[in-house]
């Protein structure tokens, strides 16, 4: 479970910072926080109407590195 949330498990609500980037997943109750990155994409896959997977790119920007 999510720490950095206050959770009040009575009325199943949470309480996120609204100063952070962030996005937020709900499944049975559980709530899941998907981290932002410095540049990447995040893809939210569906299955029966509830998240099943999140898939996460992340895109290099090609500036003459020898090796990424």
């Amino acid at each position: 479970m999510l720490k950095e949330a206050a959770i009040n498990l009575e009325k199943m609500t949470a309480e996120i910072n609204l100063m952070e980037n962030a996005v937020y997943v709900v499944i049975d109750g559980q709530l899941t926080k998907v981290t932002s990155k410095q540049f990447g994409e995040d893809t939210i896959i569906w299955k029966e109407g509830r998240v099943f997977d999140v898939i996460r790119s992340q895109r290099v920007r090609m500036s003459g590195q020898d090796v990424i």
